[in-house]
Order: C-alpha cells, then structure tokens, then sequence
C-alpha cells in the first residue's frame, strides 16, 4: 500500500521489519514520532511472528483473516474491537485474540498504542 502525503491520511501499513536481533526496541520513540492517524510498523520477527506496533486514532475497516489469529496488546489509550455480536474494549495493559477467520473492525475513539502479533506475511487490511 502507498504511503500518504502526509498526516492524518488513510492507513499507513509498514511491513518492513525495522529491527533486527540483538537489537533495542525502542516502540515509545517509534509511537511518539508518528504524525499519522492510522499507522502500522513491522517492529520485529519472532520465529514465523511478526511483532507490529501500532498507532492509531479512529476506525479501522470490517476485516478478517482467514488464515491467521491476530494478538493485540494495549500500551496506553483504549482500543476497542467490534465483533459481529459484541464489542470488546481495552485498556492499557489488557490484550486479547481474535480467532482466524473472526470478521472485526479495531477502533481507537482517542490516540491508541497497541502491540499487535500476526504471523509473518500477514497483510494488515485483511482478506
């Protein structure tokens, strides 16, 4: 997916892995430089994971993945995860697993920072 021109544009889906082994991570220095509403960023591979930060502040689409179950974990704001019968909400410190094939739309009503785990190769915007 192309990047946009500039903030507060679609999504912006960064899969290349930007830090190696044996390397530090720095995710708040990664969160606190993002100027986009919507961001995704490969931070590292774990086995066949990719382990993804993501910045985010409104609503993502209705999406699945059909091959793959997807992890999210919420570093600060409130993330919320709509489901075709209910919604789930996070907080800080609070994760939780959507099952492959599980059709959901992630929403963050205020600037969020979530981990996300998915197995490499994933595409972000689903199916």
């Amino acid at each position: 997916m192309p990047e946009p021109d500039g903030p507060k544009s679609s999504y912006v889906n960064r899969m290349n892995v930007q830090f190696g082994p044996l390397e530090v991570i720095g995710e708040k220095d990664v969160a606190d430089s993002c100027p986009y509403e919507w961001f995704n960023q490969t931070l590292c591979e774990v086995n066949d994971t990719w382990i993804r930060l993501g910045v985010c502040h409104g609503e993502y689409h209705w999406h699945e993945h059909s091959d793959t179950d997807e992890f999210f974990y919420v570093i600060e704001g409130k993330w919320l995860i709509d489901l075709e019968d209910r919604t789930v909400e996070l907080a800080p410190r609070q994760a939780f697993v959507i099952p492959k094939g599980v059709k959901h739309r992630p929403r963050a009503p205020a600037r969020t920072v979530v981990l996300m785990a998915e197995k490499k190769g994933v595409v972000p915007t689903g199916d």
